[in-house]
Protein backbone atom coordinates (compact mmCIF):
# COMPACT_ATOMS: atom_id res chain seq x y z
CA UNK A 1 0.00 0.00 0.00
CA UNK A 2 1.27 3.49 -0.89
CA UNK A 3 2.02 5.72 2.11
CA UNK A 4 0.16 9.02 1.85
CA UNK A 5 1.64 10.66 4.95
CA UNK A 6 3.09 13.44 2.76
CA UNK A 7 -0.36 14.31 1.37
CA UNK A 8 -2.88 16.86 2.59
CA UNK A 9 -6.42 17.21 1.24
CA UNK A 10 -8.05 20.66 1.23
CA UNK A 11 -11.85 20.80 0.93
CA UNK A 12 -13.61 24.18 0.91
CA UNK A 13 -17.07 23.49 2.34
CA UNK A 14 -20.32 25.42 2.70
CA UNK A 15 -23.59 23.93 3.96
CA UNK A 16 -22.74 20.34 3.06
CA UNK A 17 -23.76 18.57 6.27
CA UNK A 18 -25.48 15.83 4.24
CA UNK A 19 -22.32 14.79 2.40
CA UNK A 20 -19.31 15.90 4.43
CA UNK A 21 -19.07 12.86 6.69
CA UNK A 22 -19.08 10.43 3.74
CA UNK A 23 -16.54 12.53 1.82
CA UNK A 24 -14.13 12.71 4.76
CA UNK A 25 -14.47 9.04 5.68
CA UNK A 26 -14.09 7.84 2.09
CA UNK A 27 -11.07 10.08 1.57
CA UNK A 28 -9.44 8.68 4.71
CA UNK A 29 -10.02 5.13 3.48
CA UNK A 30 -8.74 5.81 -0.06
CA UNK A 31 -5.58 7.72 0.88
CA UNK A 32 -4.82 6.50 4.40
CA UNK A 33 -2.43 8.66 6.36
CA UNK A 34 -3.30 11.86 4.47
CA UNK A 35 -4.29 14.92 6.49
CA UNK A 36 -7.85 16.00 5.72
CA UNK A 37 -8.46 19.75 6.03
CA UNK A 38 -12.00 21.07 5.71
CA UNK A 39 -12.38 24.84 5.39
CA UNK A 40 -15.86 25.64 6.70
CA UNK A 41 -16.87 28.85 4.91
CA UNK A 42 -19.21 30.09 7.65
CA UNK A 43 -21.83 27.40 7.03
CA UNK A 44 -25.34 27.82 8.40
CA UNK A 45 -25.61 24.11 9.19
CA UNK A 46 -23.49 21.53 11.05
CA UNK A 47 -20.86 21.08 8.33
CA UNK A 48 -17.93 21.89 10.60
CA UNK A 49 -19.03 19.76 13.55
CA UNK A 50 -19.77 16.74 11.37
CA UNK A 51 -16.44 17.07 9.55
CA UNK A 52 -14.58 17.11 12.88
CA UNK A 53 -16.48 14.07 14.10
CA UNK A 54 -15.52 12.25 10.89
CA UNK A 55 -11.85 12.95 11.59
CA UNK A 56 -11.03 16.08 9.61
CA UNK A 57 -9.19 19.14 10.84
CA UNK A 58 -11.63 22.04 10.42
CA UNK A 59 -10.62 25.64 9.72
CA UNK A 60 -13.48 28.15 10.04
CA UNK A 61 -14.25 31.46 8.38
CA UNK A 62 -16.13 34.02 10.45
CA UNK A 63 -18.01 35.12 7.33
CA UNK A 64 -18.77 33.57 3.98
CA UNK A 65 -15.83 34.35 1.67
CA UNK A 66 -16.14 31.93 -1.25
CA UNK A 67 -14.15 29.01 -2.60
CA UNK A 68 -11.09 31.06 -3.52
CA UNK A 69 -10.56 32.27 0.02
CA UNK A 70 -11.27 28.76 1.25
CA UNK A 71 -8.32 27.52 -0.80
CA UNK A 72 -6.16 30.41 0.40
CA UNK A 73 -6.95 29.50 4.00
CA UNK A 74 -6.03 25.89 3.32
CA UNK A 75 -2.78 26.83 1.55
CA UNK A 76 -1.79 29.16 4.38
CA UNK A 77 -2.32 26.40 6.91
CA UNK A 78 -0.25 23.95 4.85
CA UNK A 79 2.77 26.24 5.22
CA UNK A 80 2.71 25.51 8.96
CA UNK A 81 2.77 21.74 8.50
CA UNK A 82 5.98 19.76 8.26
CA UNK A 83 6.37 16.84 5.91
CA UNK A 84 3.55 17.78 3.51
CA UNK A 85 4.77 17.64 -0.08
CA UNK A 86 1.51 17.16 -1.97
CA UNK A 87 -2.00 18.59 -1.77
CA UNK A 88 -5.28 17.36 -3.24
CA UNK A 89 -8.06 19.89 -3.86
CA UNK A 90 -11.59 18.53 -4.01
CA UNK A 91 -15.19 19.53 -3.39
CA UNK A 92 -17.01 18.50 -0.24
CA UNK A 93 -20.44 17.89 -1.78
CA UNK A 94 -19.65 14.45 -3.26
CA UNK A 95 -19.44 15.84 -6.79
CA UNK A 96 -15.94 14.37 -6.82
CA UNK A 97 -15.52 10.79 -5.62
CA UNK A 98 -12.65 10.32 -3.14
CA UNK A 99 -11.67 7.02 -4.79
CA UNK A 100 -10.16 9.06 -7.61
CA UNK A 101 -7.69 10.80 -5.28
CA UNK A 102 -5.26 7.95 -5.95
CA UNK A 103 -5.57 8.58 -9.69
CA UNK A 104 -4.61 12.25 -9.55
CA UNK A 105 -1.85 11.66 -7.00
CA UNK A 106 -0.13 8.94 -9.00
CA UNK A 107 1.68 11.21 -11.53
CA UNK A 108 2.96 13.36 -8.65
CA UNK A 109 4.19 10.45 -6.57
CA UNK A 110 5.92 9.01 -9.64
CA UNK A 111 7.53 12.42 -10.30
CA UNK A 112 5.89 12.63 -13.71
CA UNK A 113 4.12 15.95 -13.09
CA UNK A 114 3.94 18.95 -10.75
CA UNK A 115 0.26 19.71 -11.32
CA UNK A 116 -2.48 17.18 -12.11
CA UNK A 117 -6.04 18.10 -13.06
CA UNK A 118 -8.75 15.47 -13.22
CA UNK A 119 -10.34 14.81 -16.57
CA UNK A 120 -13.88 13.57 -17.01
CA UNK A 121 -15.31 10.89 -19.24
CA UNK A 122 -17.15 13.28 -21.53
CA UNK A 123 -19.58 10.57 -22.69
CA UNK A 124 -21.05 10.60 -19.17
CA UNK A 125 -21.32 14.39 -18.87
CA UNK A 126 -24.62 16.24 -19.57
CA UNK A 127 -24.69 17.86 -23.01
CA UNK A 128 -24.67 21.50 -21.93
CA UNK A 129 -21.70 20.84 -19.63
CA UNK A 130 -19.89 19.11 -22.51
CA UNK A 131 -20.59 22.06 -24.78
CA UNK A 132 -19.39 24.71 -22.33
CA UNK A 133 -16.28 22.73 -21.47
CA UNK A 134 -15.53 22.12 -25.14
CA UNK A 135 -15.47 25.87 -25.73
CA UNK A 136 -13.28 26.48 -22.67
CA UNK A 137 -10.91 23.59 -23.36
CA UNK A 138 -10.47 24.35 -27.06
CA UNK A 139 -9.79 28.03 -26.44
CA UNK A 140 -7.41 27.27 -23.60
CA UNK A 141 -5.37 24.71 -25.55
CA UNK A 142 -5.13 26.95 -28.61
CA UNK A 143 -3.92 29.98 -26.67
CA UNK A 144 -1.62 28.27 -24.19
CA UNK A 145 -0.23 25.63 -26.54
CA UNK A 146 -1.40 22.75 -24.37
CA UNK A 147 -3.16 19.47 -25.17
CA UNK A 148 -5.15 19.03 -22.00
CA UNK A 149 -8.24 16.82 -21.95
CA UNK A 150 -9.94 18.87 -19.23
CA UNK A 151 -9.16 22.46 -18.19
CA UNK A 152 -12.00 23.20 -15.77
CA UNK A 153 -12.09 20.49 -13.16
CA UNK A 154 -11.93 21.36 -9.45
CA UNK A 155 -10.50 17.94 -8.56
CA UNK A 156 -6.73 18.39 -8.78
CA UNK A 157 -3.42 17.77 -7.04
CA UNK A 158 -0.13 19.65 -6.77
CA UNK A 159 3.34 19.25 -5.34
CA UNK A 160 5.12 21.88 -3.24
CA UNK A 161 6.62 23.55 -6.29
CA UNK A 162 3.14 24.10 -7.76
CA UNK A 163 1.66 25.29 -4.47
CA UNK A 164 4.34 27.97 -4.30
CA UNK A 165 3.83 28.94 -7.94
CA UNK A 166 0.05 29.48 -7.81
CA UNK A 167 0.13 31.96 -4.92
CA UNK A 168 -3.11 33.53 -3.69
CA UNK A 169 -6.33 32.60 -5.46
CA UNK A 170 -9.34 34.78 -6.28
CA UNK A 171 -12.67 34.41 -8.00
CA UNK A 172 -15.14 31.57 -8.43
CA UNK A 173 -15.52 29.55 -11.61
CA UNK A 174 -12.23 30.87 -13.00
CA UNK A 175 -10.20 29.26 -10.19
CA UNK A 176 -9.39 26.09 -12.14
CA UNK A 177 -8.05 28.05 -15.12
CA UNK A 178 -6.25 30.47 -12.85
CA UNK A 179 -4.33 27.63 -11.20
CA UNK A 180 -3.48 26.09 -14.58
CA UNK A 181 -2.32 29.39 -16.08
CA UNK A 182 -0.03 30.21 -13.18
CA UNK A 183 1.45 26.73 -13.36
CA UNK A 184 2.06 27.13 -17.10
CA UNK A 185 3.74 30.50 -16.58
CA UNK A 186 5.97 28.89 -13.95
CA UNK A 187 7.05 26.23 -16.44
CA UNK A 188 5.63 23.35 -14.43
CA UNK A 189 4.83 19.86 -15.74
CA UNK A 190 1.06 19.56 -16.12
CA UNK A 191 -1.05 16.54 -16.95
CA UNK A 192 -4.55 15.08 -16.59
CA UNK A 193 -5.72 11.95 -14.79
CA UNK A 194 -9.16 10.30 -15.08
CA UNK A 195 -11.78 11.11 -12.44
CA UNK A 196 -15.52 10.66 -11.97
CA UNK A 197 -17.83 13.67 -11.58
CA UNK A 198 -21.45 13.63 -10.45
CA UNK A 199 -23.78 16.47 -11.40
CA UNK A 200 -26.16 16.83 -8.47
CA UNK A 201 -27.24 20.46 -8.76
CA UNK A 202 -28.02 21.54 -12.34
CA UNK A 203 -27.99 25.32 -12.77
CA UNK A 204 -30.57 27.32 -14.71
CA UNK A 205 -29.95 28.12 -18.36
CA UNK A 206 -29.45 31.92 -17.94
CA UNK A 207 -26.98 31.36 -15.11
CA UNK A 208 -25.22 28.67 -17.11
CA UNK A 209 -24.80 30.98 -20.10
CA UNK A 210 -23.38 33.77 -17.91
CA UNK A 211 -20.95 31.32 -16.34
CA UNK A 212 -19.75 29.92 -19.68
CA UNK A 213 -19.28 33.41 -21.11
CA UNK A 214 -17.52 34.74 -18.02
CA UNK A 215 -15.02 31.88 -17.86
CA UNK A 216 -14.43 31.98 -21.63
CA UNK A 217 -13.66 35.71 -21.50
CA UNK A 218 -11.19 35.10 -18.66
CA UNK A 219 -9.44 32.37 -20.68
CA UNK A 220 -9.39 34.59 -23.77
CA UNK A 221 -7.96 37.59 -21.91
CA UNK A 222 -5.28 35.61 -20.08
CA UNK A 223 -4.46 33.57 -23.17
CA UNK A 224 -3.88 36.65 -25.31
CA UNK A 225 -1.67 38.14 -22.60
CA UNK A 226 0.32 34.91 -22.53
CA UNK A 227 0.61 34.81 -26.33
CA UNK A 228 1.89 38.38 -26.50
CA UNK A 229 4.28 38.02 -23.59
CA UNK A 230 2.48 40.10 -20.99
Amino acid sequence: MVAYSEVAVVMPAYNVERSISDVVMLTKSQIPGARIIVVDDCSNDRTGQIAEKAGALVLRHERNMGKGEGLNTGFSYLKKLKGINYVVLMDADMQHHPKDAQSILKPLLNDEADFVMGNRDWSKVPFRHRLGNFVWRTTFNMLFGTRLKDTNNGFMAMNKKAIKAVGRIYGGYIIDNQLLIRSIRAGLRITNAPVTVHYNHPSGVPRGIRMVLGVWLFILKEGLKYRFGR
